[in-house]
């Protein structure tokens, strides 16, 4: 059965991420074709890049970062729940993605954001960083607007629309990580 990481990318106390990626989880655990798993990066022990080696030669020497490599190797594809600061996505979301790199190849990631504007730059932002990293990215996405989806401004709200469009986004990543699958295998082993 194909996994999925929701990735909780922010890690500030008082964050509006957590309800997010818990509404992400309750609507994805509902399906049948997939498991899906919390991966909260407040929670991921990364120091700000710290290998010898650059992360496409693989040859990870910190504990931190082969652990990182281990949780990021088991999965098929990612949700990743993001805010958008200052138009783009948290340093600390930038971090986890730069650690590791084949472990990232020949999967599939969609995108839940968040923010004043939906999180929609933050999202633009991760698109090419994606490209780089070799996963391929589902065109659906969730946008959640402060205004409408948070009730002042903090109580996490979303819109019935929301459901339909997070449910877009959960087929396409389950088909694209599905389709992907013959290509990991063949690139990893």
């Amino acid at each position: 059965m194909i996994k999925i990481a929701v990735v909780l990318a922010s890690t500030r106390e008082g964050r509006r991420g957590e309800a997010v990626a818990g509404w992400v989880l309750d609507q994805a655990r509902q399906r049948s074709d997939a498991r899906f798993d919390l991966v909260d990066l407040a929670e991921v022990n990364l120091a700000h890049l710290s290998e010898p080696m650059p992360p496409a030669m693989g040859r990870y020497t910190q504990p931190a970062t082969q652990e990182w490599a281990r949780t990021v190797a088991g999965y098929d594809g990612f949700v990743f729940v993001t805010p958008e600061y200052n138009h783009s996505f948290p340093g600390v979301l930038k971090n986890a993605l730069d650690h590791v790199y084949a472990e990232w190849n020949n999967k599939a990631a969609a995108f839940v954001s968040y923010g004043m504007d939906g999180g929609v730059r933050a999202v633009e932002a991760l698109r090419p960083v994606m490209g780089a990293l070799q996963i391929a990215v589902v065109s659906a996405q969730v946008a959640l607007s402060m205004h409408t989806d948070f009730a002042g401004f903090s109580d996490f709200t979303p819109g019935e629309h929301q459901t339909a469009a997070l449910k877009s986004v959960l087929d396409q990543l389950v088909d694209w990580s599905t389709a992907l699958a013959p290509v990991r295998t063949y690139s990893i082993g």
